[in-house]
């Protein structure tokens, strides 16, 4: 092969490799989009989600020895909460997610979500953040 034939090969080859990458940068997701797997967006139905959050922490309570006053709140057969903060419309997918992260919380992890001094929640599950944005 020629310099002239030579050039012309690298050139397309080029060309194939900035296609390439445009299109990557092209097909993704759009923000907002990422992780919903294909659901359609459908608004999370709290009493369903909150029953399963309770018997979750429930679980993890009796499972890792845990005694505070959180614990017995989620053991209870009254639904503790029932309402998302004002202006919070989690989807489902965004329930899922964070039962998951719940569900797969180790002890250590419980202590801090089920302490009755500074609660915490995993990130997963900040989804309604007092004060507007996540």
């Amino acid at each position: 092969m020629g310099a002239f034939a030579m050039k012309g090969h690298v050139a397309r080859w080029m060309k194939l490799a900035v296609g390439f990458i445009a299109l990557a940068f092209c097909a993704a997701p759009v923000p907002g989009d990422v992780g919903g797997c294909g659901q359609e967006p459908q608004e999370l139905d709290r009493e369903t989600f909150f029953w399963s959050l309770q018997g979750i922490e429930c679980d993890h309570c009796r499972e890792c020895g845990l005694a505070s006053a959180a614990c017995a709140r989620a053991c209870s057969d009254v639904l503790v909460q029932s309402e998302f903060p004002k202006d919070c419309v989690p989807l489902v997918h965004d329930g899922e997610v964070c039962l998951r992260a719940l569900d797969d919380g180790s002890c250590d992890d419980y202590r801090d979500y089920m302490s009755d001094s500074g609660p915490s929640i995993p990130t997963e599950c900040n989804f309604c953040p007092p004060g507007g944005q996540p």
